[in-house]
């Protein structure tokens, strides 16, 4: 039976005296106040309305009112906290609220809504999210999102653990050229290779060389320094081996290093493209030392210096050389058909220190 709360006569408000503290209405405002609003306070409510006139006329309208609590902030959490094997474990998610009413769930991977699959599986009240078995997919940032009519709020992002791999095992190199499974490097350089996989935890490394139809694990760890030998040509296989020590699976990938004389190529044809201008420059050296050892001898030539001075020396010079000469040469014919006559320069014996040269082969002789 409907309870009488409050009503309303020419702009006067009748009210309960059992409720006239907690409803409130303002006419000509038909409007209901409730204050303080409790839980014991939802319900339907009807609001009926009379005018008079020549007859009564009536209506009347039923009204819902809930009440709810907003919710708090939801939690996440994650069973088994220590994580599970890619394809063996399996993984449940729990949204949890501490306060709230007539609340909702979904999941969010990433932002975006989580469907059940295959593998995902939802509670009757979306509130837990089962992965079996779980995958590398299935990594991701989960949340839970809680609303109810009057909040919506959403957990902290989590991201499950997950173990897999290794997938995508393959070898690279610092140097060298690339073609398939086969690497080529230059005599004489170090190269480095460089084996990485997709894993989780990160993988354990283990390099092993072939070699006459033997196997030998040469080192361990993701990288290794191969240096070329002092050979023209070497072939040598080499196998890189990941292994996941939580999941227990493992990959290898093969590859065959050939060493080659392709660098000492190279250099000679360096020294091929060097020579014409080493030519040039050897050319242009030797020129210019012939000329300045040219020019040298021109300067200091005998011959030439005596000319040159002869040249410029004055005519009346010249004469009187040429006067001395004749007088040496007749002194010397004197002496053969006189030896014994006095004459300037002679001594018993002989001549002594006299000397017949043209003009041109004395110029340094001076007569006293």
């Amino acid at each position: 039976m409907p309870k009488y709360l409050l009503g309303s006569v020419n702009k006067s408000v009748v009210p309960d005296l059992e409720y006239q503290h907690k409803f409130t209405m303002m006419p000509p405002n038909a409007s209901l106040l409730i204050n303080p609003l409790q839980f014991t306070d939802e319900g339907n409510y009807i609001v009926k309305v009379n005018i008079q006139g020549n007859g009564t006329l009536s209506a009347s309208q039923k009204i819902q009112v809930t009440v709810d609590d907003p919710v708090t902030k939801p939690t996440v959490q994650i069973q088994p906290s220590s994580g599970a094997v890619e394809y063996v474990g399996n993984v449940t998610l729990t949204c949890l609220v501490e306060k709230g009413t007539r609340m909702a769930y979904q999941w969010l991977k990433n932002g975006r809504p989580v469907r059940s699959s295959s593998t995902n599986s939802l509670s009757p009240q979306n509130n837990i999210l089962h992965i079996a078995p779980v995958t590398k997919e299935d990594i991701g940032n989960y949340s839970c999102l809680v609303t109810n009519p009057v909040s919506e709020i959403a957990s902290d992002s989590i991201m499950p653990t997950i173990y897999y791999g290794p997938y995508g095992l393959r070898v690279n190199s610092d140097k060298g050229l690339k073609v398939g499974e086969v690497f080529t490097v230059d005599i004489g350089e170090a190269i480095l290779f460089d084996c990485s996989a997709d894993s989780y935890p990160p993988n354990t490394y283990s390099w092993i060389q072939r070699t006459d139809n033997t196997t030998y694990v040469i080192k361990h760890g993701p990288r290794l320094e191969v240096a070329s030998e002092k050979v023209a040509q070497k072939t040598t296989d080499y196998v890189c081996c990941a292994y996941n020590n939580v999941t227990g699976r493992q990959d290898e990938t093969r590859f065959t290093v050939i060493i080659t004389s392709v660098g000492l190529e190279k250099l000679a044809q360096k020294g091929k493209s060097l020579s014409p201008l080493a030519s040039i420059t050897g050319i242009s050296l030797f020129l210019i030392i012939s000329m300045c050892l040219l020019l040298l001898w021109k300067k200091y030539q005998p011959y030439k210096v005596i000319k040159q001075k002869l040249e410029g020396r004055p005519e009346t010079e010249y004469r009187k050389a040429r006067t001395f000469s004749g007088f040496l040469h007749f002194v010397h014919s004197q002496g053969r058909h006189n030896a014994g006559s006095s004459i300037p320069g002679r001594r018993k014996g002989g001549l002594t220190g006299l000397l017949l040269l043209s003009p041109q082969q004395a110029p340094h002789c001076h007569h006293h």
